[in-house]
């Protein structure tokens, strides 16, 4: 793909974080259009799954994984979905355990590593969907998540392509970030309504859940008290060590599209682990000069086949996504 860098943000929304909010506050006008599905987990959880509807006879799959404390109603997964739909795509998006609306059963839930749900989703799109192609984007977190799960060997669960966009590759640092200046802002939203999961777990799970996860008063903080010993790790430095995006990039050996701003405020630009993806040629990079986190609210409207209701972001990645199911489709079609 050319021209994967040719990002214009719109008239008085070059600033980070205003693309950060406004592409927040713009997506968030479109209805969701899901149905939903429950599986039950081997280890006695639960996960939902929210198809989207349409199209009728769809050309291959794609898994959606959100962002911290988002859900498949958030709006770039909306929006995305929908832009997928009008490229004959049948969008799956995962709600990691406890963001669908419903506490999940056991004491853990999701962090930026966990991998082991979205191979059951992935693994029920097989036996729902026999013969299509199928792929996957992940958001920020879940496209953390992603890349550890298609950085590992056999991790790619018969995945033809990929897509991740404003991914944290150095957790330590995007940790850092919610800690200066305006990230503190961030921080704050996300801690309230990890605080308030705390707290419902400490007394659902007494001597299991630190009540004291539910007084954190940094991500960090969180990440240690409850992340990290929920789910087996030393310390939020261990976790953050052990599941940062970054060392999972190189071996990834899929066609793989990371999008990703030089001015995100939450995953700065410098994590970027550039030169290793730049020396893998089945990886495209577009690191665009501005566009905050999971913004990317360009200039004009959206051209696709989607119309106005998609951006920038949804129809880089819903042509990468539609151009890698059609290889797989028709290979010789030469549509990279």
């Amino acid at each position: 793909m050319k021209n994967l860098s040719a990002f214009e943000p719109a008239r008085g929304l070059r600033n980070p974080h205003a693309q950060t909010v406004v592409g927040r506050i713009v997506r968030r006008r479109f209805e969701p259009r899901y149905d939903r599905v429950r599986l039950d987990t081997d280890d006695g959880d639960f996960v939902d799954l929210d198809l989207w509807r349409g199209p009728e006879t769809p050309s291959g799959l794609c898994l959606l994984l959100h962002g911290l404390e988002g859900s498949a109603r958030s709006g770039y997964m909306v929006t995305t979905s929908e832009a997928l739909a009008a490229a004959g795509i049948q969008a799956v998006a995962l709600n990691f355990r406890s963001c669908s609306g419903e506490p999940n059963r056991l004491p853990g839930a999701y962090h930026s590593g966990r991998t082991d749900d979205i191979e059951r989703a992935l693994d029920w799109m097989a036996e729902r969907f026999p013969g299509l192609p199928r792929t996957a984007v992940g958001f920020s977190l879940g496209g953390n998540a992603l890349l550890n799960l298609l950085g590992r060997e056999g991790g790619d669960r018969g995945l033809v392509a990929a897509a991740a966009v404003s991914v944290p590759y150095d957790l330590e640092s995007s940790a850092d970030a919610l800690q200066r200046g305006m990230g503190r802002v961030y921080g704050r939203r996300f801690l309230r309504s990890l605080r308030e999961k705390a707290r419902e777990k400490a007394v659902r799970f007494p001597g299991v859940v630190a009540p004291g996860a539910a007084r954190a008063r940094t991500i960090r903080e969180f990440d240690d008290r409850l992340t990290a010993p929920i789910h087996g790790f030393r310390d939020a430095a261990d976790y953050y060590a052990r599941c940062s995006a970054k060392r999972f990039v190189d071996p990834v050996d899929l066609p793989m599209l990371l999008v990703h701003a030089r001015d995100d405020p939450l995953a700065p630009g410098s994590s970027v682990p550039v030169e290793t993806i730049r020396r893998r040629p089945n990886l495209s990079l577009a690191l665009t000069e501005r566009g905050g986190h999971l913004g990317f609210v360009g200039r004009g409207r959206g051209t696709g086949r989607a119309g106005a209701r998609t951006g920038w972001l949804e129809e880089t990645v819903s042509r990468y996504i539609s151009r890698a199911t059609q290889r797989t489709t028709h290979p010789d079609s030469g549509v990279f």
